[in-house]
């Protein structure tokens, strides 16, 4: 299955923030989209990526004043990212080495989804269902 098939499924949509977002305007933005990450572009570049864990691990060091802090603070920068040409299989083993949770969807530069390690593991779920029922009718029906 390739990420095009996930993005199919779940759709395109992507929430983003600009690098200029104060961190409070992310913690909001999260709620509203009740996601886990958000993209952080400028204008249509991909400039980063930031997660509920960046926000709490940073607030815990920092306290109450980060929430003023501008994104670009507490973003990862070095984003790293996929094509709607990858499999689910290579994603999986990408996502679990590099311990990455959300991964951006690229094509030709332009960010054109998004999917999470839940969407993997669903579609991994869901290939397996395919294939215990195509094994269950070849036995029972030849």
């Amino acid at each position: 299955m390739r990420i095009s098939d996930v993005l199919r499924h779940k759709g395109s949509d992507v929430a983003t923030v600009p690098p200029t977002a104060s961190v409070s305007d992310v913690a909001a933005t999260l709620t509203e989209h009740n996601v886990g990450a958000l993209v952080v572009v400028d204008g249509d570049a991909v400039v980063g990526i930031v997660s509920e864990r960046d926000v709490v691990r940073q607030l815990h060091q920092r306290g109450g004043e980060l929430l003023s802090a501008p994104v670009a603070h507490i973003m990862t920068a070095s984003v790293v990212s996929c094509a709607v040409d990858d499999t689910v299989d290579d994603l999986a083993a990408v996502m679990t080495a590099r311990r990455i949770r959300h991964m951006p969807v690229l094509t030709a530069g332009q960010l054109v989804g998004i999917v999470s390690i839940g969407d993997v593991v669903k579609s991994r779920i869901d290939q397996l269902e395919t294939d215990r029922q195509q094994l269950e009718a070849y036995i029972t029906h030849g």
